[in-house]
């Protein structure tokens, strides 16, 4: 039996183990607010850029003509010169982090220097007109905010601390659009490609106390408000197959073409990319300022105003919006700026869906909309579940999910045949061979083959 003393002191040690663990509990809870906290912010920001953008535009749309080249070739320097890590999406980053043994370079790339200068560039490129997203980025802020957690905590264990990458990441997608389901889904399908149990709690409190911050400060909304369409079944599914169909083709393709570019470009044009890369973001930036003029501003920025529009009837655009914004994200992608693709993704398939709907008189034209929707961004991504829960919440409307899915794995089929690897997939791996050779390859989703996930 035990003598008095020694119970007492392990009922000491036992309470002192407890308030560390409660300790790391509530850092780590405060960890997933702040991310909260940063994704209202970085909306609020990014909003004001873009109005700043409009008042730039409805005094002379030709400003444009030096706004945009100006801007692209300024936020090239600066990431270029002083905040290398910054560049792209953000997404590609996170993932690639979940996969470096190197947590001196994880803390390099995910640090919170970089995470303000992903907001500062971002909505940079949002005030020279770029056709990029706030989204993307959010995701690389909150695995920043998360890891910056981790090493507070002096969490040494690689796996614990990729839990928290995967943390971040997750609640950054979730408080960016109000989706708290979708942040999970994205967690799991798109960042971990798996769901791991040791970390399944650790993800789903992170996501819903960044959640639960985002809706406490900017209300219970959904981000492209509520619809009522449905699709019966019968006749109604053609629109099922034609944006399946055609949102793979589009969004796959979109896929292929930004895969390629990362690779950089043949010959001459390559060389000149590589050798002066200040000019040719501002080459790009003329090019935007073209295709801005050509569609009326329409392609500037987001494109959340438009989308929005597109789904609740409220505007009608040919289909030369979304033929001109999807060039105008492939441009605005190509000249390196920090930005991301959710948003104009979400755009070009809202306006590819809108056409669509044209030619079919027996389906709910606002139906039609969210089918393209999730096709194109389903294909863009290929992370159909993740599109389809995205789109779901986005709306506020459960009536189309059976659609929506059937529509998304559609999508997700055709863009496989197109682009054998996921975009980020594919652009994480190329981030990783540039800064670590020796770098963990990316783990195949469940869908894929290991043959599959090398190819691109």
């Amino acid at each position: 039996m035990a003598s008095p003393t020694g119970r007492i002191r392990h009922f000491r040690d036992t309470a002192r183990i407890t308030t560390a663990e409660w300790r790391r509990k509530l850092i780590f809870w405060g960890g997933s607010i702040v991310v909260g906290l940063a994704a209202i912010t970085f909306a609020t920001l990014a909003d004001q850029a873009a109005h700043l953008r409009n008042n730039i535009i409805s005094y002379s749309p030709w400003l444009m003509l030096i706004v945009t080249p100006g801007g692209l070739a300024l936020s090239i320097w600066l990431t270029r010169t002083f905040f290398r890590g910054a560049q792209g999406s953000g997404i590609p980053q996170a993932i690639a982090c979940m996969h470096l043994s190197d947590q001196k370079l994880v803390d390099r790339i995910l640090s919170l220097r970089i995470a303000a200068a992903k907001v500062g560039l971002t909505c940079l490129g949002l005030v020279a007109g770029a056709s990029i997203g706030r989204e993307g980025p959010t995701v690389q802020i909150g695995a920043a905010i998360m890891n910056t957690v981790g090493r507070y905590l002096n969490m040494g264990e690689i796996i614990s601390r990729r839990a928290l990458v995967l943390t971040g990441g997750a609640a950054g997608v979730a408080a960016a659009f109000n989706t708290p389901l979708a942040g999970i889904v994205f967690g799991i399908e798109e960042l971990a490609h798996s769901f791991e149990q040791r970390t399944s709690g650790v993800v789903l409190a992170g996501v819903v106390l960044a959640g639960v911050t985002a809706i406490a400060l900017m209300g219970n909304y959904s981000y492209f408000g509520h619809t009522d369409s449905v699709v019966p079944l019968g006749v109604s599914w053609l629109a099922v197959i034609a944006c399946g169909l055609l949102g793979g083709v589009t969004g796959g393709s979109f896929s292929a073409i930004l895969i390629r570019a990362s690779r950089g470009l043949p010959g001459r044009a390559g060389r000149f990319v590589a050798e002066r890369p200040i000019a040719f973001a501002a080459l790009c930036g003329f090019v935007l300022a073209l295709i801005g003029l050509a569609s009326g501003g329409m392609t500037y920025g987001t494109g959340y105003s438009q989308a929005r529009s597109i789904i609740h009837g409220e505007e009608h655009y040919p289909a030369s919006y979304f033929v001109l914004k999807f060039i105008a994200t492939i441009v605005s992608y190509c000249s390196g700026i920090p930005g991301g693709l959710f948003a104009p993704s979400l755009s070009v398939g809202a306006g590819m869906g809108g056409w669509i709907a044209q030619f079919l008189p027996h389906t709910t034209p606002g139906a039609v909309v969210l089918l393209g929707t999730v096709a194109y961004f389903s294909a863009v991504v290929q992370a159909p579940l993740t599109a389809t829960v995205i789109v779901m919440e986005m709306c506020d409307n459960q009536q189309v999910t059976l659609a929506l899915l059937a529509s998304s794995f559609l999508a997700f089929g055709v863009s496989r045949m197109i682009c054998k690897q996921p975009l980020y997939g594919a652009l994480a791996e190329r981030f990783l061979r540039n800064i670590d050779p020796k770098s963990v390859p990316i783990t195949p989703r469940p869908h894929e083959t290991p043959g599959e996930a090398k190819q691109g």
